[in-house]
């Protein structure tokens, strides 16, 4: 069993104005700087092996603040951890979003959420094969943690009009093949919602 902490980036101006970032890579700003200095705080009472970032820069920022708080090592990159990819959406604000695409529908160049999920089960089945027994952090991207989410929850959380907080952290383990979500945003998940599923990806490929 390896444990798997999900943690996401700090605020920066982009999201601050609410304008979908995608894979542009924004700094973090002060106020994000802070949340990654409270989230290596709430983290500093347990025991971390090892730290592993997306390799955009508000990712990075986010986990070299926590990795010199808590005494980690260097930190390792893993791509597949990247934000989910919004296409012709990424620097829009909610307004302008509204306009051109409501409820995101029709956005040319965006990643499906089950494309997100399937690049991304593989990066946390590695790390935990690396990382038996221990727990590791992994540092990554609201689009991704709430893809990851309704995967395993089947769509059940985060509820609709939540988002994923900057700085927060959601706790996975990996048991023989299964990825389970404990708690998301630091409250138990319980049924019936579900809490695991398969992390050795048993989804159809791409159409």
């Amino acid at each position: 069993m390896t444990e798997l902490v999900l943690v996401r980036h700090g605020e920066t101006d982009w999201n601050l104005g609410r304008r979908i970032q995608g894979r542009t890579d924004i700094p973090m700003n002060d106020t994000g700087r802070a949340q990654a200095e409270a989230a290596a705080e709430r983290l500093a009472d347990e025991e971390w092996h090892a730290i592993v970032t997306s390799p955009l820069d508000r990712a990075r920022e986010t986990a070299r603040i926590i990795a010199e708080r808590l005494g980690l090592g260097e930190l390792q990159v893993d791509d597949r951890l990247v934000e989910r990819a919004y296409g012709e959406a990424e620097g829009m604000d909610d307004a302008a979003l509204a306009i051109r695409f409501p409820s995101m529908a029709g956005v040319p160049g965006i990643e499906r959420r089950s494309d997100v999920t399937r690049r991304v089960l593989p990066s946390l089945e590695s790390i935990a094969l690396e990382h038996p027994g221990q727990r590791v952090l992994v540092v990554t991207h609201g689009g991704v943690i709430g893809s990851l989410v309704r995967y395993v929850t089947e769509k059940a959380l985060p509820p609709a009009e939540v988002r994923i907080p900057n700085g927060s952290d959601h706790r996975f383990r990996h048991v023989d093949g299964t990825l389970v979500l404990e708690r998301f945003n630091g409250l138990a998940v319980e049924p019936p919602v579900r809490r695991e599923a398969p992390i050795t990806s048993s989804l159809t490929p791409s159409s």
